[in-house]
């Protein structure tokens, strides 16, 4: 068997966000995955690998690595490889990039869960944040919903305005205006204290969350959870291990019955139009698999 080596931009150049998101689709109608996180560190270095067996699918073990000095050397701080292995016979079939299966992954899901919950043509869509993740969410959303004006929110007013010229949005000094107009709110932050209120949400609106991933980490509030209905793209990833929900489970202030699905059942994803709903993203290896499927099927050699 031949191994496909495919880079970041020979990649993406077969890839659209619908096609993604119909392949989450697809792959969540097959068996569940297995999966499993290993974590070796020697301080402050990290290795981080995530692997997914599914059935119909095959194997996947992503691995990173995070080396926070990096940046001293004119290096990026995280780092890896994918690698993926036939479901018949458990030969190497592809190394793919990492940053573009994170990429399509981390947004895809999110995208996802839009397709899914949000109401239909949202006149403003808010991104709160101005990374990496927070500018590839705005290239997904426009891919389904082309008429929506897009704002942006960040701590650094002047990064936030910079941010917002180079991604064809409107920078929002103040966070309560800006959730107040939108009807689909991302937040995509390294918060650990929430900074979206559940007192400032209205009927109707969608709430993406994908910044939290540690079990120290939140970005919406009690409030938000207790008024909204909720859904995670996977129970197993995003329960035990992410604050966002794992901290208010504890404490009572949601109970488990409240988070009422994940992509397993799409079906369940409903709404009235004036609920407000959020979809927790806590990505995991499964969806990884699922999006190095969806690129080897589409990736043509030159």
């Amino acid at each position: 068997m031949s191994i496909k080596i495919i880079g970041f931009h020979d990649g993406e150049a077969a890839l659209t966000w619908g096609g993604l998101t119909d392949a989450f689709a697809k792959g969540h109608s097959l068996p569940k995955a297995e999966i499993g996180d290993t974590f070796l560190y020697r301080d402050p270095d990290t290795l981080l690998s995530r692997s997914a067996w599914i059935d119909g699918l095959g194997l996947a073990v992503k691995t990173a690595t995070i080396f926070p000095n990096n940046p001293t050397r004119d290096l990026p701080a995280v780092n890896g490889s994918v690698s993926v292995f036939s479901d018949d016979t458990g030969e190497l079939e592809a190394l793919i990039d990492f940053h573009l299966v994170t990429k399509w992954k981390t947004v895809g899901d999110s995208l996802y869960a839009a397709k899914l919950l949000a109401n239909p043509n949202p006149s403003t869509i808010l991104v709160v944040g101005t990374g990496t993740v927070a500018s590839n969410m705005i290239e997904a959303y426009r891919s389904i919903f082309p008429d929506a004006n897009y704002t942006v929110w960040g701590r650094n007013r002047a990064k936030s305005s910079e941010f917002a010229d180079m991604n064809g949005a409107t920078s929002i000094a103040n966070l309560e205006d800006a959730v107040n107009q939108a009807q689909i709110i991302c937040t995509a932050t390294m918060a650990t204290d929430p900074i979206v209120k559940g007192d400032w949400l209205q009927a109707g609106q969608h709430l993406d969350l994908i910044g939290a991933y540690r079990p120290d980490m939140r970005e919406v509030d009690d409030v938000a959870l207790a008024r909204s209905k909720l859904f995670v793209d996977s129970f197993k990833t995003t329960l035990d291990h992410i604050g966002e929900l794992k901290t208010p489970l504890a404490s009572g202030v949601i109970s488990r019955d409240a988070v009422l699905a994940d992509f397993y059942t799409p079906s369940a994803f409903e709404r009235d139009p004036d609920d407000i709903t959020i979809c927790k993203n806590g990505g995991g290896a499964h969806l990884d698999l699922m999006t190095c499927r969806y690129i080897l099927d589409q990736w043509k050699p030159a």
